[in-house]
């Protein structure tokens, strides 16, 4: 936040006099750019549709008559002088050539004295006579540093009017601003505020309360699904070649500003390469799970829309909304069915733009956002995902081995309520050879449907029938599962 401020200071400076400042929170832009207005010995201005012009920021800040209809209010700005005013919204009406007009007038005026026109927003468009005298800006979403700072301050001030009581450890406080993290200070004001007044404390169990917080911000944008991590790591058979490599970046996620002022940035992410049903995906999920962080789910299927140009403009805000609620994992469930390298062909080139878009995101996001991709084809995904800097590595998920498959075996049976104690699991295990840890489970389900329409215990007998019933995955696609395993051999860490 502090570059963005210092940068802005300087545009002004510098007689930048068009700024489009980026940014879904006006209030907090009002007072930033006030900031800077004082140190500037110059007066702030601040503009809505609703109220007019007003020199300062606060209720009691007088507001200048007739000044609600946006030329209006651009014309006192020739008549004000020298000032920073911060216009927001008024994107949305230059469209209208006479606002665009004035605009022109005022920023020609503030170029002979000091100060600038700040139009903040989100997206805002630019008629083509203005393009070339904008700069534009991105205020970064509150920091962890500005979200404990806000919670220091309501700690302060309802210990002040009430009885509180404050049980948080160190870690804990962490732990719920990390939540507070990507909402806006407004929103992250209000969700603390619910949580004092719910029964005058806050607690560890206010933790997931906020990250409640978090979820309704997602399902509100329709671009990303949420996902409850049910399952951690110890739900997941085998795979200890990740469970290793996952293990020392726990630390890192913990807390990233130590790490960071220890040299180093936040984990970017895993593409798991693999057979199906293997449980790439149930891996990508577990890592949510075990890392303490809301688990996102990003569609391809909800970005693409039939109108020119909103596939990437959807693609964008999905990203923008991952960003904001960072720290997160972001699951991509077979990324070959949303960027195949033959599908740009088909598609106009939508494919290959949302692709070219997603390139430059993975290797340029700023903010704390883990990649867990899953992929049945590699051969189908464009070879530039291969190179080293877009994922931190590349895990190839092969078929479970003999002990993999008998722990896969007791997990199913353990969530359904079943002994495992009860059946010969090493037996089945040596006879379920080729199966993956789909067909496993699907295993366990037929056995247990065809114990209770007969009223029995589920057996040995039942499980092993179901187990030489199914014809695996490994024997129908034996020539595709070589392949695989012939790319993985010397381009990927092999997972288990």
């Amino acid at each position: 936040m502090k570059d963005t401020e210092a940068e802005l200071e300087l545009l002004v400076r510098s007689k930048y006099t068009l700024i489009l400042l980026d940014t879904v929170e006006p209030e907090r832009a009002d007072a930033v750019l006030a900031a800077i207005a004082a140190r500037l010995s110059l007066f702030h201005y601040s503009w809505s549709r609703s109220r007019g012009l007003r020199r300062g920021i606060t209720n009691s800040d007088p507001v200048i008559e007739k000044t609600a209809e946006p030329a209006l209010a651009l014309a006192r700005v020739v008549e004000e002088g020298a000032g920073i005013f911060h216009f927001r919204g008024l994107g949305v009406h230059l469209e209208d050539p006479l606002v665009a007009s004035h605009v022109l007038d005022a920023v020609a005026h503030l170029a002979t004295r000091r100060g600038a026109i700040v139009i903040s927003g989100s997206r805002s468009h630019l008629p083509d006579a203005l393009r070339p005298l904008a700069v534009q800006l991105t205020l970064p979403v509150p920091d962890f540093a500005e979200h404990r700072r806000l919670l220091e301050r309501l700690i302060r001030e309802y210990s002040a009017r009430m009885p509180l009581k404050v049980e948080l450890t160190k870690e804990d406080e962490a732990r719920l601003v990390n939540n507070l993290v990507g909402l806006t200070l407004n929103e992250a004001e209000r969700v603390i505020t619910r949580l004092i007044m719910y029964d005058g404390a806050l607690r560890e169990g206010d933790i997931p309360r906020a990250a409640a917080a978090k979820r309704e911000a997602v399902e509100q944008d329709g671009l990303l699904e949420y996902h409850p991590a049910e399952s951690g790591l110890d739900e997941v058979a085998g795979l200890s070649g990740l469970k290793s490599w996952l293990a020392p970046r726990r630390a890192v996620v913990n807390d990233p500003q130590a790490a960071r002022a220890f040299g180093l940035g936040f984990p970017r992410g895993v593409l798991l390469l693999g057979v199906p049903g293997c449980g790439k995906s149930l891996a990508a999920k577990a890592i949510a799970r075990e890392w303490g962080l809301p688990l996102l789910k990003l569609d391809p299927a909800n970005l693409y829309d039939k109108y020119i140009g909103d596939s990437e403009k959807n693609f964008k805000r999905a990203m923008q909304t991952a960003e904001r609620l960072a720290p997160i994992v972001l699951w991509i469930d077979e990324l070959e069915k949303a960027f195949a390298a033959s599908s740009g062909e088909s598609d106009g080139g939508v494919s290959r733009r949302v692709f070219g878009t997603f390139l430059s995101w993975l290797q340029e996001r700023k903010r704390d956002v883990f990649v867990a991709a899953t992929s049945n084809d590699i051969a189908s995904l464009p070879a530039e995902f291969i190179r080293k800097g877009r994922f931190d590595e590349i895990f190839f998920v092969d078929l479970p081995d003999v002990a993999a498959r008998a722990e896969i075996l007791r997990i199913h049976m353990r969530k359904r309520k079943q002994d495992p104690a009860r059946v010969d699991i090493p037996a089945l295990a040596a006879a379920s050879e080729g199966f993956s840890g789909a067909e496993l489970e699907q295993a366990v389900v037929g056995g247990l449907y065809s114990a209770f329409a007969s009223g029995a215990a589920l057996d040995t007998a039942r499980l092993a029938k179901e187990i030489s019933g199914t014809r695996p995955l490994s024997g129908t696609m034996r020539e595709r599962i070589a392949e695989l395993r012939h790319w993985a051999a010397d381009r990927a860490v092999p997972a288990g």
